[in-house]
């Protein structure tokens, strides 16, 4: 499968800075305002051994403007120009990494949610062989703090069971969007994540029971998520109908119908 073939939304690339790694860190951004800019300063702070590329689904608040985005150490700016939601931009972040020869992709939401130190950790275990890599805040060493009792029923209970027997792998933290990817997972024939019909939270829930069912090196490694206390909870999932779309997305996953030619090997 070779770029010619990849179906990825249109986007517009500003780069400020030279690859200086061979992983990157993906963050995947629409109108967070300071939390995106504060979570970009600790990473910098953090000294990651990853080059820094903001996935942008087309944000107007101003938080990444450009001498902003450049001081802080981004790489790259990739600005959705195309249609779709959170796969759309992964999808646009993962193809210009693959293009710019990355040998692993991290990624890790733009809310402010987690602890950045942790995609040193992703990054080590990629490099030893692991083809995901996920973040969860329930394995021990890791850690959830005032996590919304419905997030934590609805994951513990039946995403992370779903997705792990469909991918033959067991997981405890299925909705976190803290992983890491290799290259040779992203570009096998037999994954092809870009697609069309990667739109909105699909990806995520594909790409982890693929790489079970196709026996590729997987681990779960402990990481922090915190969400606030007495403001609104950081998501673009709201209302009922939005929570049973993307139950809808994770229960197609596990029954196969993203792979390619439906098929599940």
């Amino acid at each position: 499968m070779g770029t010619t073939t990849w179906d990825v939304p249109a986007f517009q690339a500003s780069v400020y800075a030279p690859r200086n790694h061979d992983c990157v860190l993906v963050i995947p951004v629409i109108n967070e305002g300071e939390r995106i800019r504060a979570q970009l300063l600790r990473v910098q702070a953090a000294q990651l051994p990853v080059d820094v590329i903001v996935a942008d689904g087309g944000s107007t608040d101003g938080s990444l403007a450009a001498d902003f985005v450049a001081a802080a150490g981004v790489r790259a700016v990739l600005t959705k120009t195309g249609s779709g939601r959170l796969s759309a931009q992964l999808r646009c972040g993962y193809s210009w990494a693959l293009d710019e020869g990355y040998e692993g992709i991290v990624t890790i939401d733009g809310n402010g949610k987690d602890n950045v130190e942790a995609v040193a950790h992703f990054v080590e275990k990629l490099r030893e062989g692991y083809d995901y890599v996920q973040g969860s805040r329930y394995r021990k060493g890791g850690k959830a703090e005032n996590t919304p009792l419905e997030r934590t029923i609805g994951n513990r209970l039946i995403h992370a069971p779903l997705m792990s027997l469909s991918g033959r792998r067991w997981f405890t933290d299925t909705t976190n969007g803290y992983r890491g990817y290799s290259r040779r997972y992203l570009v096998d024939l037999r994954v092809q994540p870009f697609r069309s019909i990667f739109v909105n939270y699909e990806l995520l829930f594909y790409l982890t029971v693929r790489a079970g069912q196709l026996g590729y090196r997987v681990e779960e490694i402990p990481v922090r998520r915190t969400y606030p206390i007495g403001e609104p909870t950081p998501t673009k999932i709201t209302g009922t109908g939005a929570k049973f779309a993307v139950l809808a997305q994770a229960i197609n996953a596990a029954l196969g119908r993203y792979a390619p030619d439906g098929g599940r090997s």
